[in-house]
């Protein structure tokens, strides 16, 4: 029966609490296992098993936290008592219950918090199984619930053996009485091994009524195979002798009545009845929580699409190399282009190609050696073994060779390739994260040196990376102490010079090094985690900007460079019309410019925002327009307004003809699309000439002015006297 919990007695709630005797400091309860296991695999900092008292929570085998109780009144499990299934916190600083709870505003510094509550067969929640970490979360989904849920009901299942071998410390009045309602299988046996107490939990698990039961020998439950050695230690025992099941719990075979044989958890103790010896036994059935635990154990260890080994398996065994100080190398393997397939082909396509690319992993591989997937499309394969870099090398190459084999999936051949990164201990690294650490880094190095190829960590790379993550922390202080300026170049017309509009150009006003040109920092703040913040900055100032100028002149456009990671959460198309109508501004005062290169990188996650962009009047404009590998289909797909010829075509437009072709091709293309052409990097007077000759309507260029502040960009408007005429 489940009590409601607005129907609980609270003293009997603790009453039923102290059956368990669970509160004292120096309870072992044998469920340190459990809670390693939830912390695993929930990926939190902290899991543990609480007891609430009358004014208190008591922690037990806890993971993660050197908190061993904490007051009743603050306590989270407290509120958990109450909760029907689990009480769920996904960030606990915005939750009106504990924004200012101290376990959230000081130590362990509580964000995301799970508990599922630990209920007794009566229905009383006496505590929880907890999970806890600093870091919130955006969800906690069923199949996490559930999970919790399962290891809430094998915590249970322990505490209950303790519950009844505490009852039979207490008399033997009280253990039958217990005994008669427990769900556990409760057996006595006299000193000749025959079965004087047999309670309805036997009867559901072995099938044998009490009155077939009592009075036999206990032989009925043992397999035949098993009665020799049992039937010698019940007399061992009973005749003073030792052994090694008293006051154990051990795992064993059992047999039903219809001739099954089960695994059951046995716990027997052993008391005297007069002159004789007699023996209890706690039976329960091992059956249905063997396949939860082996569920969550697999969940814990292995990749539920690939079934290998999992990143916490791979650290388990990569540190216990470590420890042995034996040889090994550590492989990182990422696929490229696999971002492809899942967008063309789908996700279920991509599974299948990871499924298989798993299975051409192993064939590269021996027996002792472990392939595990990482997530997404990151494997890792621990070679252990004498002269790790040479044996390193020749599975890496037979890696890069086999993953690059053509993938037949859906009537089509699917193509990936593999970049691997290799450290060796020892060496390369003191511990397993260290070498997971060098093996990802020199992976990256062969990405960035081409892709499906491989390269051996050096310290350099390391270096390079904290010089990075120092240089990424200074990003975040220019972001915050309002270190970024924005520079405009002027966009003229060729027919008559006259200015049309402006590129909003990025600098930053360093503290220690000077105004520092986008070369300098752009491609560490495009690969971090600021660009999304940078790039709402930069609209936000270029909008301010532009109502000032469009004051001045109605007609005038400000264009900015977005950055590929402004598409990734979806907003990007809010977030300008906001921009637009905090400063008064209509969207053809605004133009945006992309890169072929992101594009690519970004396609299906651009198009939708841009187009909505560009029906509202916003301007869409593709830079460095011929010097990547987008087709000309991306004029035809994308909701292009201008392009703008790169640099590099107009530097020799003068002297090399095939320049000349070429833009020529681009002006032409533009006026049959009806998309506008502008010519960046014109710096000469012959290059303009020669430009409009081309068909070439607009320019940007040292010609017409370098990028200045705004400043100096004031004196290239109009007068003011102009301006009113």
């Amino acid at each position: 029966m489940r009590l409601p919990p607005l129907l609980w007695n609270e003293e009997e709630r603790l009453a039923a609490l102290a059956e368990y005797d669970a509160l004292g400091p120096d309870v072992d309860l044998g469920l340190d296992e459990i809670t390693q296991l939830a912390s695993r695999i929930f990926g939190t900092a902290s899991a543990a098993v609480s007891f609430v008292a009358d004014d208190r929570q008591v922690f037990h085998a806890a993971i993660g936290t050197d908190i061993s109780t904490t007051p009743r009144e603050i306590s989270f499990c407290a509120h958990a008592l109450a909760e029907e299934a689990e009480l769920v916190v996904l960030d606990a600083s915005s939750d009106p219950r504990f924004g200012d709870n101290p376990l959230v505003t000081g130590t362990p510094f509580i964000r995301f918090y799970a508990g599922a509550p630990l209920r007794t067969r009566d229905g009383y929640s006496i505590g929880t199984l907890c999970l806890i970490d600093p870091h919130p979360r955006s969800r906690f989904t069923e199949a996490d619930r559930a999970n919790l849920l399962a290891l809430a009901a094998i915590v249970m299942n322990r505490l209950e053996v303790r519950r009844l071998e505490i009852a039979r410390t207490i008399g033997q009045s009280r253990f039958r009485n217990i005994a008669a309602t427990s769900p556990d299988a409760i057996v006595v046996a006299d000193h000749h091994g025959r079965i004087s107490f047999w309670n309805a939990g036997a009867q559901s698990m072995f099938g044998f009524t009490a009155e077939e039961a009592e009075g036999r020998a206990i032989d009925i439950i043992v397999p035949p195979k098993a009665r020799g050695m049992h039937d010698g230690g019940l007399m061992r025992a009973a005749h003073g002798g030792t052994t090694k099941l008293i006051g154990r719990k051990v795992e064993l075979v059992a047999l039903h009545k219809d001739g099954r044989e089960f695994p059951i958890e046995l716990s027997l103790s052993m008391w005297s009845e007069g002159p004789h010896a007699a023996f209890g036994s706690i039976m329960r059935d091992l059956t249905e929580r063997r396949a939860a635990e082996d569920r969550l154990f697999r969940m814990a260890h292995f990749d539920p699409l690939t079934e290998l080994p999992n990143r916490a398996a791979l650290l388990d065994r990569t540190s216990a190399l470590v420890a042995r100080a034996e040889p090994f190398a550590l492989l990182m393997l990422d696929l490229d282009q696999f971002k492809d397939v899942n967008d063309t082909l789908g996700h279920s396509a991509g599974d299948a190609v990871l499924k298989t690319i798993a299975a051409r992993l192993l064939g590269c591989v021996g027996a002792l050696d472990t392939v595990s997937r990482l997530g997404g499309d990151e494997f890792a394969i621990l070679l252990p073994g004498e002269d790790p870099r040479a044996r390193a090398t020749a599975v890496a190459d037979c890696l890069t060779r086999t993953v690059a084999a053509p993938i037949p999936l859906e009537g089509q051949d699917v193509h990936v390739s593999a970049s691997v990164g290799i450290a060796v201990f020892p060496g390369d690294g003191a511990d397993a994260e260290e070498l997971l650490s060098g093996a990802d880094l020199a992976m990256y190095q062969a990405k960035s040196e081409g892709r499906h190829c491989q390269r051996f960590y050096a310290p350099a790379l390391r270096s390079a990376a904290i010089h990075r993550r120092a240089f990424e922390g200074e990003l975040r202080d220019a972001l915050d102490q309002g270190q970024f300026r924005l520079f405009y170049q002027p966009q003229v017309r060729l027919a008559d010079g006259a200015l049309l509009g402006t590129e909003a150009l990025l600098r930053w006003a360093h503290p220690e090094r000077g105004l520092l040109a986008p070369d300098a920092f752009l491609p560490a703040l495009e690969s971090g985690s600021l660009a999304h913040d940078v790039g709402l900055w930069v609209l936000e100032a270029a909008c301010r900007q532009a109502a000032r100028w469009r004051s001045a002149a109605p007609s005038f456009v400000v264009g900015i460079n977005l950055f590929s990671a402004q598409f990734r959460d979806g907003t990007l198309a809010e977030r300008v019309r906001a921009a637009l109508d905090r400063h008064a501004l209509p969207p053809s005062a605004l133009e945006l410019e992309v890169t072929e290169n992101i594009i690519l990188r970004e396609d299906e996650t651009m198009l939708a925002p841009l187009r909505t962009l560009r029906a509202q009047g916003v301007g869409v404009a593709l830079d460095d327009f011929g010097t990547g590998y987008a087709s000309l289909s991306v004029l035809k797909r994308y909701p292009i307004s201008r392009i703008k010829i790169d640099r590099g075509f107009i530097r020799d437009l003068v002297e090399d003809k095939t320049d000349a072709a070429v833009v020529t091709a681009m002006a032409f293309l533009g006026t049959m699309l009806g998309i506008e052409v502008i010519a960046e990097g014109v710096e000469t007077e012959a290059q303009r000439a020669l430009l409009a000759q081309c068909g070439c309507t607009i320019a940007q260029g040292y010609l017409y002015g370098r990028p200045m502040p705004v400043e100096a960009f004031d004196a290239l408007l109009p007068p003011p006297a102009t301006r009113a005429a």
